[in-house]
């Protein structure tokens, strides 16, 4: 991948910053809780599916496209700890650890609250729900294959329903609730879990005539293996909780 900095190096919001084996990050802290974001390049990649993949829906029709500006995503989903520290609520099913995935959030809950108090807090930090492209983009990470880990995962790789592997994978171990935002390895990028433990809302609506409903995506752990595909699409009304579905933070190079 080749890196392709962005205007500027670090930002105002950066409490912190470097470039390790993987590339560029920047990290922000509210209330002594630190998210780092990773730098995304521009770049073109073939979003959705072939024909040819397993599982695959109609909804996955395969098509170049081309991302002329690069990016910062967040190297994991948005964590209750960092829900908390904005919002002083968690309203999550699954509070056993700050570090797992808030859920029980709506697509309004982040856009019309969440986001406006955390970016006052943070001057210059313009956080934003990624687009649809800029998601499978990041969670296919230069990969072709279903999975940024190949033709199959194991349940080591993805934290999905163990019971439901996909194509040759085997079955694993299935645990009936969120797990820690770190506790799969990352995909080529640098980011953690963007498929399974909770599907993660974009940006877009899923019907262009159809604004209340937007685009989920990565699958989650209630659901089979074959949701957590790179091509896999889901759809919620945007007051629409539950505790499979959460999100991830990006923002623009400048």
């Amino acid at each position: 991948m080749k890196i392709h900095l962005p205007p500027v190096m670090p930002f105002g919001w950066a409490c912190t910053y470097g470039e390790d084996r993987i590339g560029l990050w920047q990290a922000f802290e509210v209330a002594g809780v630190r998210q780092v974001m990773r730098w995304i390049a521009p770049g073109e990649f073939l979003m959705g599916s072939p024909e040819s993949e397993v599982g695959r829906s109609a909804d996955e029709r395969q098509h170049r496209v081309v991302l002329t500006e690069g990016f910062w995503m967040a190297d994991t989903a948005c964590t209750q700890a960092l829900w908390k520290s904005v919002m002083g609520t968690n309203p999550s099913q699954f509070k056993d650890d700050p570090q797992n995935p808030v859920e029980q959030v709506s697509w309004l809950d982040i856009t019309d609250e969440f986001l406006p108090k955390l970016n006052a807090l943070a001057p210059g930090l313009d956080l934003v729900l990624p687009t649809e492209a800029q998601w499978e983009y990041a969670c296919r990470a230069g990969t072709t294959t279903p999975f940024s880990f190949g033709e199959y995962v194991t349940t080591d790789q993805v934290h999905f329903h163990g019971n439901y592997p996909y194509s040759a994978g085997k079955t694993g171990d299935y645990v009936w609730n969120t797990a820690l935002v770190k506790a799969r390895p990352v995909n080529p990028w640098g980011l953690y879990q963007m498929h399974g433990n909770v599907w993660e809302w974009c940006k877009d609506a899923y019907f262009a005539e159809l604004i209340s409903v937007h685009v989920l995506r990565g699958g989650s752990w209630l659901h089979s293996a074959q949701a957590c595909r790179s091509a896999s699409r889901n759809q919620g009304e945007r007051d629409e909780r539950n505790d499979s579905s959460g999100f991830r933070l990006a923002c623009a190079a400048g």
